[in-house]
């Protein structure tokens, strides 16, 4: 299974991206979804989440500005990301748990998987 996350980029503070993250291999369920970030010299923490059942959580820095969803046809996560601020400046990692189905039809046990990460500077 790969994650690819795309739509990061330079914004000016106050402007909005929206991030991309969609799976793609031998995927036989995805239960939750989510979006990490790192800033340098930071730990990797969370920004939001969402389950199959589309419940979501966020992080209290980011409640009120950014919005996740899914595409459960596409394998897809967004993260829409509005009235950025500098301290959002991170590289952001989608993240997904996966069960998979391998080729002699058996059903792997969950597993975590992440994608390569996407840039989002926020500057003037």
């Amino acid at each position: 299974v790969q994650l690819q996350a795309s739509g990061g980029g330079l914004v000016q503070p106050g402007g909005s991206l929206r991030l991309s993250c969609a799976a793609s291999g031998s995927i036989f369920e995805i239960d939750a979804m989510g979006w990490y970030r790192q800033a340098p010299g930071k730990q990797r923490q969370l920004v939001a989440t969402i389950t199959s059942g589309r419940i979501t959580t966020y992080s209290d820095s980011v409640k009120g500005r950014f919005t996740i969803s899914r595409d459960n046809a596409k394998n897809t996560v967004y993260l829409q990301m509005t009235s950025l601020k500098v301290e959002d400046t991170a590289v952001y990692y989608c993240s997904m748990d996966v069960r998979m189905i391998v080729d002699n039809g058996e059903i792997t046990s969950w597993r975590k998987f992440w994608g390569q990460g996407t840039q989002v500077t926020v500057s003037s």
